[in-house]
């Protein structure tokens, strides 16, 4: 992997947008991909509301299945497509790993509301993929998680993660 980009993109100022941090590295593999969830789950704690986007195939579920990894949570992370949540308990005392699939959702929250994000929010770690637009408001405090792939058809595994930092909670995020 490549060296990240840090960046602080605004001060914390009242009345001002949310502290936002921006880190950016290159990804040549699934494995480091898988690695690099490993990294991040070693500065989560519960609470923590990760949002993953990208494009079909790029790599969001073989992130989280690293995050599971690093979490120490119970069970095989794969894409909850089709059931739309999996919860993955903690098998060291750790967070559970609350891992989310809003694709077929089309609303914001109010159709979130069913999963009772909110309420396993305080004590587990929550990442979404394809959550833009319909999770923000569950955190004022959120990591989200871009990762950009070459698009139509190749073989080219390289991978553009770009990791954002939004609220107090991420204003020391640096290096993962």
């Amino acid at each position: 992997m490549e060296a990240p980009h840090n960046s602080l993109a605004a001060e914390a100022v009242e009345g001002a947008a949310p502290v936002t941090v921006t880190v950016s590295l290159a990804v040549e593999s699934p494995e480091q991909m898988q690695e690099l969830g490993r990294r991040i789950a070693g500065i989560l704690r519960p609470g923590d509301l990760v949002m993953l986007s990208g494009e079909l195939g790029a790599g969001k579920t073989t992130l989280t299945r690293g995050l599971g990894e690093g979490l120490g949570v119970r069970g095989a992370v794969t894409s909850p497509t089709f059931v739309i949540a999996r919860v993955h308990p903690s098998l060291t005392g750790g967070p559970a790993l609350v891992h989310v699939d809003a694709y077929r959702l089309g609303g914001g929250l109010d159709e979130m509301e069913d999963l009772d994000l909110d309420v396993s929010l305080p004590e587990s770690v929550v990442v979404v993929e394809w959550g833009d637009g319909k999770v923000e408001e569950l955190s004022d405090d959120r990591l989200r998680v871009v990762i950009d792939r070459a698009v139509g058809d190749t073989d080219d595994e390289r991978r553009e993660v770009t990791l954002v930092g939004i609220g107090a909670r991420w204003a020391g995020l640096r290096e993962v």
